[in-house]
């Protein structure tokens, strides 16, 4: 028979420092691998390649004569550029002391006063307004005109009428040179 000194158990403190060694050995794999797992999650949520390719579009806008505009795609979203008429300004610095829904002055909306950059999406539905074109309806004011429930906004972009809560958003830009906007 064996002595059964010679199978002693281990000290108490043996004990504890393996189990605890143990748990924090199995904790910490269990945490990496709770982040590795969770990570193709994270990165899902990121932009795409295509959409932060298109973070700034520059636009060419020498060829724009006054009283025409332009649409062009940023972020997929239309934006609406109009060189406006002198006309087109005043009517615009006239209404900045009107009851404006989201009172906002047109020289807040604006970096040079005969272009206007706004997207072209009603903030009422998310509709894209009429307008762009010279035989589009463009409402009361001079605007655009939201055919869908009838929303009317100004030569600065700004709602004068309808349910639309807000004004057409300016997007940020900067002219580059006397010829180039970018956008974004």
């Amino acid at each position: 028979m064996a002595d059964p000194a010679s199978h002693a158990q281990p000290s108490t403190t043996d004990g504890q420092s393996r189990r605890d060694f143990l748990l924090y050995a199995t904790s910490t794999v269990g945490v990496v691998g709770t982040g590795l797992a969770l990570w193709p999650f994270v990165q899902s949520m990121n932009p795409a390649a295509d959409t932060l390719a298109l973070a700034t579009t520059e636009v060419d806008i020498s060829k724009v004569q006054v009283g025409q505009a332009i649409t062009v795609a940023w972020r997929g979203k239309p934006v609406f550029i109009r060189h406006r008429t002198p006309e087109e300004i005043s009517e615009a610095r006239a209404a900045d002391n009107a009851d404006l829904r989201d009172p906002q002055k047109d020289a807040q909306r604006v970096e040079k006063p005969e272009w206007l950059v706004v997207i072209g999406i009603c903030t009422h539905l998310g509709c894209v307004p009429l307008g762009q074109k010279p035989t589009d309806p463009r409402g009361e004011f001079g605007g655009w005109f939201c055919p869908c429930h009838g929303s009317q906004y100004d030569t600065s972009g700004r709602i004068r009428k309808g349910p639309a809560p807000r004004n057409l958003e300016v997007p940020k830009y900067a002219f580059i040179n006397d010829h180039t906007i970018r956008i974004g």
